[in-house]
């Protein structure tokens, strides 16, 4: 509905014609979530969607002292679990997935 057909309403029957604008349930609801910057910062989210990877914590720091069978452990890429994914996808993600 046009703004100068409105106009042209008596005010009651504004209510009647709906919005003239969209709203989401965001807007609606007055906030916004956050997404956790912790998580932002550790995880990213697979081309799939499905699952999120990480790397491991501990593998540059102190080096010297770590064997090179932990070295390799630690070299590689973690996967979520399913319990781990369905947490993540509601902190990291609240509004779709990057």
């Amino acid at each position: 509905m046009y703004l100068g057909q409105l106009l042209t309403l008596s005010p009651r029957s504004w209510l009647s014609t709906g919005r003239l604008f969209s709203t989401t349930s965001v807007v609606e609801a007055g906030y916004k979530m956050k997404s956790h910057s912790g998580a932002k910062k550790r995880w990213k989210s697979l081309a799939s969607g499905s699952s999120f990877k990480r790397d491991k914590a501990y593998h540059s720091h102190l080096a010297v002292s770590k064997s090179p069978a932990r070295k390799n452990r630690l070299s590689q890429t973690a996967y979520s679990n399913a319990a781990q994914t369905h947490t993540l996808k509601k902190i990291l993600l609240p509004y779709g997935s990057n």
